[in-house]
Formats: C-alpha cells, sequence, structure tokens
C-alpha cells in the first residue's frame, strides 16, 4: 500500500478511536444525570411563594456539576444532530440541482454535468458518484482525464465523502478534543494525497500529466499536495503522543462523571403540589436550550 494510503487509513482508525471514546463520555455524562435522578412520593424542599406553595428539587453539588457536564453534553448530541440534518439536507439539493447530461462515453460510472470550468468531483454519503464536466472533458487532454478519474475513483472506493464530512462534523462537534479535530484535517489532506499517488500510477507516474490537471482546476491545490507532486516527502506519521494526551484527559473525564455520579443527590416529586411539576419539567427543558444555545456557541 502507497504511504500516503496507508498514513490516511492509520490516520482514520485513530480519529474513529479518539471521536468513539469521546462519544461515550458524552452519552456516559447524559445518561448518568438521567440515572440519578430521584422521583420521590413526598415533597422534597417546600417554600411558599406569595401564598403559593412551591415543592423544589434538591441537588447537591455534585450533582449540580453533573448537570453543567450533561448540558455540555446536550449541546454536543444537538450540534452532531443540527449538522447531520444540514450535511443530508444539502447533499439532497445539490443533487436535485446537478446539470446532468448524462454518463461519459465509455465510461458509464462517471456522470457528465454541464459546467463550462473544469470541475470534478465525488458525491455522495451512501452510494458516492463520480461526475465530471463537459468543459473538463473540453480542456483536458486524454491522460489528464485519466489522471482526474483515477483520482476521483480513489475518492469512491474509500466512501470519502462520507468519511470526510463525518470527521469534519464530529471536528467541530466535539470541540473539548482538539485532537479530534487535528486528525480529521490530517485524514482530509491524506486522503487527497492518496488519490494523487492513485491518480499517478493511472499515467505511469508522469507528475508533468497530473500537475496540469491539478492546475487547470477552478480553484486552488493545498501545499502539501503541491509538495507531495515536486516530490517532496512530509511526515506521515501520526500524532500519537498528542492521541495519547487526548485518551488520558478523556478517561480522566469518564473517571470524574463517575465519581460525580456516585455521590450525587438530584431528587424530585410527581406527586405533591403541582408546581414540582412544572419544576421538574423545566430541569431537563432548561438543559436542553442551553445545549441549544453552546452548540452555536462552539
Amino acid at each position: 500500500m502507497p504511504p500516503a494510503s496507508d498514513a490516511a487509513a492509520r490516520a482514520y482508525r485513530l480519529w474513529t478511536c479518539l471521536a468513539g471514546l469521546a462519544l461515550l463520555v458524552v452519552v456516559g455524562a447524559v445518561g448518568v444525570s438521567l440515572a440519578d435522578l430521584s422521583v420521590r412520593s413526598e415533597p422534597v424542599h417546600v417554600v411558599s411563594v406569595l401564598g403559593l406553595v412551591v415543592a423544589l428539587p434538591a441537588a447537591n453539588p455534585a450533582a449540580i456539576a453533573l448537570l453543567v457536564l450533561a448540558t455540555f453534553g446536550i449541546a454536543v448530541v444537538v450540534a452532531i444532530a443540527r449538522g447531520t440534518v444540514a450535511i443530508v439536507r444539502s447533499h439532497r439539493l445539490l443533487h436535485a440541482r446537478l446539470p446532468v447530461l448524462g454518463p461519459l462515453r465509455g465510461a458509464p460510472d462517471i456522470t457528465v454535468v454541464a459546467h463550462p470550468g473544469v470541475q470534478a468531483f465525488c458525491l455522495g454519503l451512501v452510494r458516492p458518484r463520480i461526475y465530471v464536466s463537459d468543459g473538463a472533458l473540453r480542456r483536458l487532454t486524454d491522460d489528464e482525464l485519466t489522471a482526474v478519474i483515477a483520482h476521483e475513483r480513489m475518492h469512491r472506493a474509500r466512501r470519502d465523502p462520507l468519511r470526510i464530512v463525518t470527521a469534519r462534523l464530529l471536528g467541530e462537534a466535539l470541540f473539548f478534543a482538539p485532537p479530534v479535530r487535528a486528525l480529521a484535517r490530517r485524514y482530509d489532506t491524506l486522503a487527497e494525497i492518496a488519490a494523487d499517488d492513485q491518480a499517478l500510477a493511472a499515467v505511469g507516474g508522469d507528475t508533468s500529466v497530473l500537475a496540469a490537471a491539478m492546475l487547470a482546476f477552478d480553484g486552488g491545490v493545498g501545499p502539501e499536495r503541491a509538495d507531495h507532486i515536486l516530490g517532496v516527502h512530509r511526515d506521515y506519521s501520526l500524532p500519537l503522543a498528542l492521541a495519547g494526551m487526548a485518551t488520558a484527559g478523556l478517561a480522566a473525564l469518564a473517571l470524574l462523571l463517575w465519581q460525580l455520579a456516585r455521590h450525587a443527590v438530584l431528587q424530585s416529586t410527581l406527586v405533591s403540589p403541582a408546581p414540582c411539576v412544572i419544576v421538574l419539567a423545566l430541569m431537563p427543558a432548561t438543559a436542553l436550550a442551553l445545549g441549544v444555545w453552546a452548540s452555536r456557541r462552539f
């Protein structure tokens, strides 16, 4: 396996492990908060406000800290949900608006779209498909088009559209674990370089062909890809020290959640005075509102 492709696979596996661990901590924060809520048959605290008897829930400092962490957990869940809906909606809208002309002659797995510029991309989360503009067919040579299609076929084979958008989404949502975002960016870069290696293999290693195709495209080329084409070797090793620190930090957070859950006291009642029902209902509603606010802030 080429070095860049191997590095991309290792980066994605490491990202998956860190993102999964961070999501477990998020779900744990919300779960233990719900598990610690004790519903009693008698009022916990009763106060009188302007003649109105109100039963209030009871919470010790550990429970309050747990609720704060749960609020951030809800923020992450809401951010992921909002991001997922936005991604699915944008992909459907883009699919619907593509000016499709039909399959490429001699390559039925490639779809041609009407666009005067040089464009080629892999689109689709579940069943990715390759699209090439008719402008690219007119302006690229046969070898350049071969390199471009080989590049996009590599993205399709690895399901990079789904991998990349998922990595970016979770990298932004899991703001408390910066290495997750860093690894998402690393995979994005390595996936492009690995696809460039596939393109080079398709044209016999002729870097001038790939370079000419890249220069013909609308938009710039990242410095890492340019260096790779020029033969400048970069360090593809994973930031294991950073990943180890992130793992230790997430483990410490999980341990904190476990200790808080052991000592947290969060009690309320659904039986005695009616206002307590309102207070109890407002607690998760408030947490959800704070979560939505925090998800937009971060």
